[in-house]
């Protein structure tokens, strides 16, 4: 199967010095690799993916049998015309060891999985919220994960080094360190608050440093149904649950406008030029579509300045 780039229907952009060309907007894997998920649904929405231009597909051997199913996917594809980005250091059999040996386990096990011998982009994941309280010690100390990637690099196994994670000051140390390519950045960059477009973002593009925006709908709260009935209904962390008044607002906004709701989020994030990639989560090839045309539908005149007025990062769960 071949990758087809739709530049009608997907902008590309450069994600920072990686070199890599990118769609602007990318498949991520975790909800592929839920086990509600079936393998036909998930390998389905991943050939679809390629046949709309997206090329670009990031998972986490976190995210259940989603390396698995990418591998399945994409075998066959040449390699060289699709760009695959994974994770360490939250592979449930060695969750939280950012170590040098569970690193190199970790990206041999990836290779495995994803039948390739090379990978574009490895994320040192979750660190902040898997050994709270510890910075960037762990990974990017003596004979810790960075260290590890670095060599892998260096061999041409891994072609760039990211860090996935919230916490926009570990970011800015990973940044200022000069170790990291890229870093994915989630739940920090949507309507509901734009904070990393202050500082964290415009210091990436200084330094050359790719920027990849994850969880662009607030894990789930910007889906398009009532934000109260979504809380109600799930799990969310305390980030989304701290944003629902604001959530709350934009909700009435848009139902009162006739916006559709994913149209606004997507078209927010892709408006914003210190972005190179963001990426959406789904679960089959009905809600990519979905999401698809989210990006092209047409959204009325001063739209922006509108939302701007709603003032939604000034409210905030007290």
């Amino acid at each position: 199967m071949q990758a087809r780039h739709d530049a009608e229907k997907l902008p590309r952009r450069r994600l920072g010095r990686t070199g890599l060309d990118v769609p602007a907007l990318a498949l991520g894997g975790y909800p592929l690799g839920l086990a509600e998920v079936s393998d036909e649904q998930a390998l389905a929405c991943i050939r679809y993916a390629l046949e709309r231009g997206i090329d670009y597909f990031d998972t986490s051997p976190m995210y259940g049998a989603c390396e698995r199913r990418l591998g399945l996917a994409l075998e066959g594809v040449p390699r060289d015309s699709i760009r695959i980005s994974t994770k360490t250091g939250s592979h449930p059999a060695r969750r939280g060891d950012y170590s040098r040996d569970a690193t190199m386990w970790s990206v041999e096990n990836s290779l495995r999985l994803l039948k390739t011998d090379y990978l574009d982009v490895v994320h040192v994941h979750d660190i902040d919220w898997l050994r709270p309280g510890e910075g960037l010690a762990p990974a990017f100390g003596p004979d810790g994960a960075v260290e590890a990637l670095e060599s892998l690099k260096g061999q041409g196994v891994v072609r760039s080094i990211g860090l996935g994670l919230r916490d926009m000051a570990c970011h800015r140390e990973a940044i200022e360190s000069g170790r990291v390519d890229v870093i994915l950045s989630f739940n920090n960059y949507h309507p509901l608050d734009t904070a990393a477009a202050d500082w964290l973002f415009p210091l990436a593009r200084q330094h050359g440093v790719g920027v990849i925006n994850g969880s662009p709908m607030a894990h789930g709260l910007l889906c398009g149904r009532d934000p109260d009935e979504l809380v109600k209904a799930g799990s969310f962390p305390p980030p989304a649950v701290d944003m629902l008044p604001a959530a709350r607002v934009f909700y009435r906004w848009c139902r009162e406008n006739g916006l559709s709701i994913p149209a606004v989020v997507f078209q927010f994030c892709l408006r914003e030029p210190l972005i190179d990639l963001i990426l959406t989560g789904v679960k089959s090839k009905t809600e990519l579509e979905e999401n698809l045309r989210a990006v092209t539908t047409p959204l009325p005149d001063g739209i922006w300045a509108k939302l701007d007025a709603l003032g939604l990062e000034a409210l905030r769960a007290e």
